[in-house]
């Protein structure tokens, strides 16, 4: 995938995001999802709250007045982030963002994140802001604007996409906790919905920031660490680790790795941010005893949330 600054700038048709607005109908990752909780042996997984968002997690003690006057974000034009739209790697996973997904439509199911993000990083530098129309989206290009349609009662937001998740159980975005609120899914924590991107036009007058761009950025499919072999041999406590995610964005790791603290909360196991002598960031967890101790926690990754991290040396 080719990034240039002449490319990236994204516009939906005003008419068909403005005209559809919210229908007034009846009545969650990560910043994502936060959180199943990790042990190597006994810990159970943490459980949903009332079907859907995770514990610990949930609405703020200070919310707004009148969330359902809060408005729908307003499609304009804006340069594509220089780095959030870039080839990563996110638990066992290789995602490419789109730059221009014109017609794009994905039915899927939609979670939602609240207090334990309000303030931290998105995956664009921006601060999330549980009362703004914001979303997280895996390949929708940050940033951008979709409209979210609950399927179950029909209701209908616009939202600005900032962030990258969700990346676990399935789930294709994850909503504000105001853009929840507004398609009645928070008591829930989750829903079927309807993710569109009517039509998108790049303007090619308007360009990227010039600070710190360069005429092109070349992305490379990321290539992980080779995986280690089998063996029962002890390593010192400080260099077996997990793999879960490269990133050639500082940002997307920095965003990836609050939604991972979330995920391994009370696990007891480090969660960092890990560079060799290259350009990719990586999400690393551990230290493990052992290889043996660090695969065996990958195998049970595997089966309870669908991806399997591999085992990498400091």
């Amino acid at each position: 995938m080719q990034v240039n600054k002449q490319t990236g700038l994204i516009l939906f048709a005003a008419i068909i995001l403005t005209a559809c607005g919210s229908a007034p109908l009846h009545k969650e990752e990560m910043r994502s999802t936060p959180a199943p909780v990790i042990e190597t042996q006994t810990t159970p997984l943490a459980q949903l709250k009332r079907g859907g968002y995770w514990e610990g997690d949930g609405p703020g003690a200070n919310a707004p007045a009148n969330l359902d006057a809060i408005p729908n974000a307003v499609p304009r034009v804006e340069p594509l982030h220089r780095f959030a739209n870039n080839q990563y790697t996110a638990l066992g996973k290789t995602y490419t963002p789109l730059t221009m997904p014109n017609k794009f439509k994905e039915r899927g199911i939609a979670s939602w994140y609240g207090k334990k993000f309000h303030g931290k990083r998105t995956a664009s530098g921006e601060v999330y802001d549980m009362y703004g129309m914001t979303a997280a989206h895996p390949t929708l290009p940050v940033p951008s604007y979709a409209r979210v349609t609950n399927l179950n009662n029909k209701k209908s937001v616009v939202v600005r996409v900032n962030d990258r998740g969700p990346f676990l159980r399935e789930r294709i975005i994850d909503l504000s906790y105001v853009a929840a609120h507004k398609l009645g899914i928070v008591d829930n924590g989750s829903a079927e919905v309807l993710v569109e991107v009517e039509s998108l036009v790049a303007d090619s007058n308007i360009q990227t920031p010039p600070i710190g761009v360069a005429d092109s950025v070349i992305v490379t499919p990321l290539t992980p660490v080779a995986t280690l072999p089998v063996s029962n041999e002890s390593a010192t406590s400080s260099n077996v680790y997990l793999q879960l995610g490269a990133f050639r964005s500082q940002q997307s790791a920095e965003s990836f790795l609050a939604r991972m603290n979330i995920e391994f909360e009370g696990s007891g196991k480090h969660i960092e941010l890990y560079q060799k002598n290259d350009d990719i960031v990586r999400v690393h967890s551990g230290p493990y005893p052992t290889q043996d101790e660090a695969r065996a926690v990958a195998e049970k990754l595997q089966l309870r949330l669908g991806f399997k991290p591999f085992v990498v040396l400091h």
